[in-house]
């Protein structure tokens, strides 16, 4: 292992909404290598731009010391790699360890005596060092923890938030030996200015990053729930919680769609774990069940309401206002709104989406749907699926008497 943190060179393996902001970090104090198989988004990165924009064109020129590359052996001069890729699930909602695997198959290849992995990737407890690690031997033929060493240091990006920034968000950091936690400690205390928190094991890490995402999950599904039974009683949710979270602990969240990389997919890696290891957790399982479950229902809320308003559901054209996961971010990976469109369509309806966070050709690309960036009149009534700033000035500022289904009571 190394003694000295003035001797690295940092590999950052996958640079998304992840990966790009610590490559930036780093390389303002490192020689940093950021790599990504992906040849297109290394081309735009070297022209100085970031489409998830994450990080402003300025702050990539912030960053002297990085370079780009998605040639794997460019990687063997570095003695330090952390690994940022996807752990989505598969089409039956498993865990897939994929993009993990191969990227520790990959490393396998460059990594060398006393180098240090660091994972960041949402995972199970246990599967770095029962999944990746033996992938990293097996290729390399060295042996963990007498060869190489290996840590964990959870993510904690929240894309498209300004305010919290991978330097102000407390990181929790572990390592395989005490010697190595340490040093993987002091690595991110050099640009974590909001401080590190030491876990002592990579599985307590591992384990204390996904139920961050399993809590938020359960009290969502709470709240989405809640939604439905106020639907019926024929109330206000938003009132009912203004009026609840006048108590000081009352945790204030909103009806919504869950998708998105983490809160919407992380639950089904603990949710696997624990099965094999013989507890069916209900709470979690059942919350996942709710929150996916929630597209179907409003749906049909939607369908409701235009009846009660005697408006004519048959050859109706609805218009979808945002795409994304979330609003005022680009991002749509596991964007529930597909879902909700799926919905719409196979009631019967005609569907148009606008968003003008996203790009058309991506969401061709990955979900096979024509989208509009810019608004236009060309719909006869209106959903509010997701609440970007541009949305809701366009719907508060549009003077027209058509109908807009907001479940949130935001307008």
């Amino acid at each position: 292992m190394h003694d000295s943190i003035k001797d690295l060179k940092i590999g950052i393996i996958g640079l998304g909404y992840v990966g790009l902001p610590l490559a930036v970090e780093f390389g303002k104090q490192f020689p940093v290598l950021g790599f990504d198989i992906n040849q297109g988004r290394i081309a735009q990165l070297q022209s100085g731009h970031d489409s998830t924009l994450e990080v402003s064109d300025q702050e990539l020129t912030e960053s002297p010391l990085l370079s780009y590359s998605s040639n794997v052996s460019d990687l063997e001069y570095c003695n330090i790699y952390i690994v940022t890729v996807p752990t989505p699930i598969d089409a039956d909602k498993q865990p897939d360890l994929t993009p993990l695997i191969k990227a520790s198959e990959m490393l396998g290849k460059v990594v060398k005596n006393g180098d240090i992995i660091i994972y960041e990737s949402t995972v199970y407890p246990g599967a770095t060092e029962e999944e990746c690690i033996p992938a990293v031997e097996r290729i390399s033929g060295l042996e963990f923890n007498i060869d190489f060493f290996a840590g964990y240091s959870p993510e904690r990006i929240n894309p498209g938030d300004k305010e919290h920034r991978v330097t102000n968000i407390l990181k929790v950091t572990s390592g395989s030996t005490p010697e190595v936690a340490e040093f993987v400690d002091q690595l991110y205390k050099k640009i974590i200015l909001a401080g590190t928190h030491k876990a002592s094991s990579i599985k307590i890490a591992e384990a204390s990053k996904v139920i961050e995402n399993v809590q938020r999950d359960v009290n969502i599904a709470l709240v989405n729930e809640l939604h439905q039974v106020f639907s019926k009683i024929g109330i206000n949710t938003r009132e009912v919680i203004e009026a609840a979270s006048t108590k000081w602990n009352f945790m204030k969240l909103f009806p919504g769609l869950v998708g998105g990389h983490c809160i919407g997919v992380d639950p089904y890696y603990l949710l696997q774990k624990s099965t094999k290891c013989g507890y069916i957790p209900d709470l979690i399982r059942k919350s996942r069940e709710i929150n996916d479950g929630m597209a179907h229902f409003l749906a049909n809320d939607f369908l409701t309401q235009l009846v009660q308003k005697r408006i004519n559901p048959i050859d109706c054209k609805v218009a979808l206002f945002g795409f994304t996961f979330k609003e005022n971010c680009p991002d749509i990976r596991n964007t529930k709104v597909y879902d909700l469109f799926l919905e719409l369509k196979s009631i019967g309806f005609k569907v148009v989406i606008y968003d003008p966070w996203v790009s058309s050709k991506d969401v061709f690309e990955e979900y096979g749907i024509e989208i509009k960036s810019d608004f236009d009149d060309d719909y006869d009534v209106g959903f509010l699926s997701v609440a970007h700033n541009e949305i809701i000035h366009f719907l508060k500022n549009k003077k027209s008497d058509k109908f807009i289904y907001d479940f949130k009571s935001i307008l």
